[in-house]
């Protein structure tokens, strides 16, 4: 294995974001280890493994992409241990535009994305996981 470096992390992050944005779910799942976590602060959601993440991207991709309307990369921090990348995304929303601050920090392990630690308010992580996997995953109390 050669060494990671912060371009290499920049690609792969870049790689990832492209494949999502392209609502390409076998590519964006090939882009993460065997068992990836993903967690949403603060809204208290972990994922974890490939089935759990592939049901949020199963979401993410036919439900939560196709109401964009705007898409704004805001902000952007790479090394070589992970990128962090900030959008603002506005959403067509039962007839009315609704925007997020979303903030998405991707991790290696290896040579793939060992996961993400997703930023947002309560509202956008609802939205992103769905109300059946945010309910099922979250670990505060109801």
């Amino acid at each position: 294995m050669s060494e990671w470096t912060v371009e290499r992390m920049h690609e792969l992050g870049t790689k990832h974001a492209k494949l999502e944005a392209d609502c390409d779910i076998e590519g964006t799942m090939a882009t993460v280890v065997e068992n990836p976590v993903y967690e949403f602060h603060p809204a208290g959601v972990r994922l974890e493994g490939r089935e759990q993440v592939r049901r949020y991207y199963e979401h993410l991709l036919t439900h939560f992409i196709p109401k964009t309307r705007g898409v704004t990369l805001t902000e952007e921090w790479v090394s070589a241990a992970s990128i962090a990348q900030e959008y603002e995304i506005t959403l067509e929303i039962e007839g009315g535009l609704e925007t997020h601050r979303v903030i998405g920090i991707l991790f290696a392990e290896g040579e793939l994305l060992g996961g993400e630690r997703i930023h947002s308010s309560e509202r956008c992580a609802r939205l992103m996981l769905g109300e059946a996997l945010f309910a099922e995953r979250s670990n505060r109390d109801a």
